[in-house]
């Protein structure tokens, strides 16, 4: 039988209040870091406008990509300057690392140790995946902003804050809005085409903006 002393159980109790103050204070960090949820939007034009100024951006969280019974869900980081893009993708332990870097004419994958060149995102992801994602209005609708190349439909909530986008055979949702400054952007945003089964789903996200830098 072990008889622990006085002084064990001290350290113990420390250790247990130690670890306590720390899961508390990275619980209160996590609190202080997250956005708060978006305020009711009295115009969207100057929502809309705000939005078209946003051209540098960074997003972090994660996505699942769901077609021909498939899916994979990878972490990703995106950052967007102006029309220059890049994007990271990975899994648990770095798995998977992939990185899509591009601007208009031009875009390089490079995943494995290999590097692929293509004049847009979306030729480099059928020859290599076999299916059509519309990268380029992404960078449109993943901050709830309809793309300037075809007449969208938009629903809006009783806050009048922009839910769907439906355009280019795509139904965009935006969920869970997030306060950051005077912009409303979504924590979640999932993209849906029924003629070719693919559904894409962006959850946790967290957004830095010059926008919300200068608040």
């Amino acid at each position: 039988m072990k008889i622990i002393s006085r002084q064990e159980t001290s350290l113990r109790a420390r250790a247990r209040a130690v670890a306590s103050l720390l899961l508390a204070a990275a619980f209160l960090s996590a609190c202080v870091s997250s956005a708060p949820p978006a305020e009711e939007n009295s115009d969207w034009t100057r929502q809309r406008e705000q939005l078209q100024d946003m051209d540098s951006w960074e997003l972090r969280g994660r996505v699942n990509v769901r077609y021909d019974n498939e899916s994979d869900t990878p972490r990703i980081n995106w950052l967007q300057q102006g029309s220059e893009y890049h994007i990271t993708l990975w899994g648990t332990f770095n798995a998977g690392h992939t990185t899509v870097v591009g601007r208009p004419g031009f875009v390089t994958l490079q995943s494995g140790g290999e590097t692929l060149t293509a004049s847009s995102p979306e030729e480099l992801i059928l020859q290599q995946l076999g299916y059509e994602l519309p990268v380029s209005q992404l960078s449109y609708w993943i901050k709830g902003l309809p793309a300037p190349d075809s007449q969208p439909q938009l629903v809006f909530n009783e806050l009048n804050q922009l839910t769907t986008i439906r355009q280019e055979d795509w139904t965009v949702s935006l969920i869970d809005m997030r306060q950051y400054g005077q912009l409303n952007l979504p924590r979640r945003v999932e993209l849906t085409r029924p003629r070719n089964d693919i559904q894409l789903t962006f959850f946790g996200l967290s957004w830095t903006t010059d926008e919300a830098a200068n608040q």
